[in-house]
């Protein structure tokens, strides 16, 4: 039977879901903390939503909002509950059963999605389950209290033509009902958000208090290097504007599909190395850290990074050689590739031969920049290797080295549009100025960065508008692994210019000048920026 709300309004229908749903998504939350912290529905469904959109989507969420992509997706999927939910009180006020089907359905897709992640335990639909229930439960208590509300509203004064008389005029008696039936919607919708913040809030405590993973981050002593990098003074340029040589841990570019920063303690990690090998093997992380580490300073790259773009940063990292570990297991020579996987899910695919040649320093990182490696960039091992995009070869919070072969097993991207195999295109990049700055006239200089891992760079030359090509000035490079910085002397005149740059290896190799998306295997081009050059006079 279809009931109206109070007035004929739907703004307390609407209010009823999205109480409801608070419900539903606290209840998830404080469960999760018991049973499985992955199974939040928001969380499950985000990261559901990252596997599923099409690649061109994903480009557009990491061009447009950086390191914010997944905030800015948690915070869409939040908006789209709360419209939903607003929808599903709305139905279930004018036909009972309706928003309790929408919330049934919302159960079913959470559950789902917790159920579908990787290293999902026995318990995890406990939490979206309950949650569903609580929150389809809190929606019937609400729109029942407003049906009663409806129906002793409609006991107000007469509505025939001829006025009323003042003894016909409803008393104050008759409009207790009315009154109750008010406080009792209010009374619940209160004691019903009152319970999902103090059940969210509660939640947050304990996940605080349990979440010692970053106290152990900083109590953790790594062993000295066997072997340090020396980064040479004449690395850096010391230019205003230009990228430092090491890139600080704060400002390194991340770029992963975990929604939310795994936490996983040393104490308890393992990493498996299985598949086509002579004998699985399975080590704890004093195990790794006892084979010996070593320092090795490395540029890596993401395949998102644009021409010109900052996802790129360089490092010194700490780690043990992937060979040393391989060569325990001992590959079988069908073997072609090694499919490493995270405790989220995320795979990649690398080239056997880059883990193992003797001349290629691919490691197993537990250091960056002189401390453990940073939660956000996979505390605490991960993979580094030189020369491959980070997609392929760069996986974070590691717990597998499979090795196998490309013709029989396919990593995260691979299906998704990018190529199973992805050797970094070298590139130059213009720091100082920046595209649509002033700059006075007079000496200005241009600088920026280039690298061409595995092999370095051999030369860097700049072009203003149309003239002939200049070359720069190479800073010392660390090695053939990292970026090296660049800079040119120029005498800005007056007006617009724009500035073209581009890099040649020590192979030889031109730096590729026809544009190409990143996709599926990186983007090319030369950067040419544009800068406003003022007369001071």
């Amino acid at each position: 039977m279809s009931t109206d709300a109070p007035s004929g309004r739907i703004i307390w229908p609407a209010a009823s879901g999205v109480v409801a749903a608070a419900a539903f998504l606290a209840v998830s939350e404080l469960l999760a903390v018991l049973f499985a912290r992955a199974s939040t529905p928001l969380l499950a469904v985000g990261s559901f939503v990252v596997d599923v959109v099409p690649r061109p989507i994903k480009e557009f969420a990491i061009s447009a909002f950086g390191e914010a992509d997944k905030p800015v997706l948690l915070g869409g999927l939040a908006v789209a509950a709360l419209v939903v939910a607003a929808v599903a009180g709305i139905l279930e006020i004018r036909r009972r059963g309706l928003g309790v089907l929408v919330f049934a359905a919302a159960t079913v897709v959470a559950t789902a999605a917790v159920l579908t992640r990787s290293g999902t335990g026995a318990l995890a639909w406990i939490p979206p389950v309950a949650g569903g229930v609580a929150g389809a439960g809190v929606l019937v208590l609400l729109t029942s209290r407003l049906r009663g509300w409806a129906r002793h509203e409609g006991r107000g004064p007469a509505t025939d033509a001829a006025p009323a008389a003042a003894s016909d005029r409803p008393s104050i008696a008759s409009d207790a009902p009315q009154s109750m039936a008010r406080r009792s919607f209010f009374r619940v919708a209160a004691i019903a958000s009152v319970g999902a913040v103090l059940a969210g809030a509660g939640a947050a405590v304990v996940r605080a208090g349990t979440s010692t993973i970053g106290a152990v981050r900083e109590a953790l002593l790594l062993p000295s290097p066997r072997s340090r990098v020396a980064v040479p003074a004449a690395a850096e340029l010391g230019i205003p504007g230009l990228s430092p040589v090491i890139t600080p841990n704060a400002d390194f570019y991340r770029v992963d599909t975990a929604l939310s920063v795994p936490t996983v303690d040393p104490s308890t990690w393992r990493l498996s190395i299985d598949g086509l090998v002579e004998e699985r093997m399975e080590l704890g992380f004093d195990d790794l850290v006892a084979m010996g580490l070593d320092e090795y300073a490395i540029t890596l790259t993401c395949v998102s990074n644009e021409v010109g773009g900052d996802l790129v940063g360089n490092a010194v990292w700490l780690g043990v050689p992937v060979r040393d570990v391989l060569r325990l297991a001992r590959p079988r020579a069908s073997a072609d590739m090694v499919l490493s996987r995270s405790v989220d899910g995320f795979t990649a695919s690398t080239p056997l031969s880059s883990l193992t040649d003797d001349g290629l320093d691919a490691i197993l990182a537990v250091g960056m920049n002189g401390e453990p490696l940073p939660l956000e960039h996979g505390f605490p091992v991960r993979m580094v290797v030189p020369g491959l995009y980070g997609y392929v070869s760069a996986t974070k919070w590691l717990t597998e080295l499979r090795v196998t072969t490309f013709a029989d097993d396919e990593a995260y991207w691979t299906p998704r549009g990018y190529s199973a195999r992805a050797p970094i295109k070298f590139s130059s990049r213009v720091d100082t100025p920046k595209l649509g700055t002033s700059v006075p006239a007079g000496r200005v200089p241009i600088a920026g960065v280039a690298w061409a891992q595995t092999v370095g760079i051999e030369r860097v030359e700049v072009r203003i508008d149309d003239g002939a090509w200049q070359e720069a000035r190479l800073a010392e490079a660390i090695n053939a692994d990292t970026w090296v910085q660049w800079v040119l002397e120029w005498d800005a005149e007056p007006g617009t210019h724009y500035l073209t740059v581009r890099a040649t290896d020590r192979a030889g190799r031109l730096q590729i000048e026809e544009p190409a998306a990143i996709a599926p295997d990186g983007s090319t081009g030369w950067q040419r920026t544009l800068v406003t050059v003022t007369d001071d006079d």
